[in-house]
């Protein structure tokens, strides 16, 4: 099939990834490290903002830079591994890709280890964009011309809605359905497993124009 004017993005963070193990044993390494005490179960159930809001429960203002900066750097070591794909993810990607169109991921996370993780799991987008959280992400949306957004936050609600896109939800992380549904999700899935076939019924609901291809001139002879 030709590339088609389709491109839907997704969050990384419990939408693709579950990101919680790895997560957590990244906390617990820069809290054995540093010796602060650091609950990792308790970050981990607050997943989707950006890291330093959560580093922020734990360090003095002055030093989350530093900490971020650290967490960073032993975050390849510690979280890749044990970080799983979501039930669907996989699918999900391909069946935007087998549509014609392009899939893009779009996350708050630190843009080189949110690709690690895709590398690590055979998860193929067509764009990964990082550091962007909730509203920031409408830029990057609207810069790839993103239709549709697929998240599981409330943040994510409200990245989709800013760019425009429709706001596809899963409530898969830290927001339960009513939460999504009253951020102004526009469509709410149980998981990504039911993404492919609400995808199809997207595409035909609302046909999706094929790129225009510009005609080559023809010289005179």
């Amino acid at each position: 099939m030709g590339r088609m004017n389709l491109t839907v993005g997704f969050d990384l963070d419990m939408t693709l990834i579950d990101s919680r193990p790895g997560i957590r044993a990244a906390y617990r390494a820069l809290s054995a490290e540093t010796g602060t005490y650091i609950d990792a179960d308790a970050a981990v159930t607050r997943l989707g903002p950006p890291l330093d809001e959560e580093l922020a429960h734990w360090f003095p203002q002055a030093e989350i830079p530093a900490m971020a900066d650290r967490y960073r750097a032993i975050y390849p070591d510690h979280a890749i591994g044990p970080t799983p794909a979501m039930p669907g993810a996989r699918e999900a990607v391909a069946a935007v890709q087998a549509m014609g169109g392009r899939a893009i991921v779009v996350t708050a996370k630190h843009e080189p280890n949110a690709r690690l993780h895709l590398e690590h799991l055979g998860i193929e987008p067509d764009a990964v964009i990082g550091w962007l959280w909730a509203e920031a992400k409408a830029g990057a949306l609207r810069e790839h011309g993103a239709q549709v957004y697929v998240g599981d936050h409330i943040g994510d609600v409200r990245g989709a809605r800013k760019a425009g896109a429709l706001s596809v939800a899963v409530p898969t992380g830290p927001c339960p359905e009513p939460e999504l549904r009253a951020a102004g999700a526009d469509v709410v899935l149980p998981d990504l497993t039911a993404l492919p076939r609400w995808l199809a019924q997207y595409v035909a609901a609302r046909p999706v124009q094929p790129v225009p291809v510009q005609p080559v001139p023809v010289q005179a002879g």
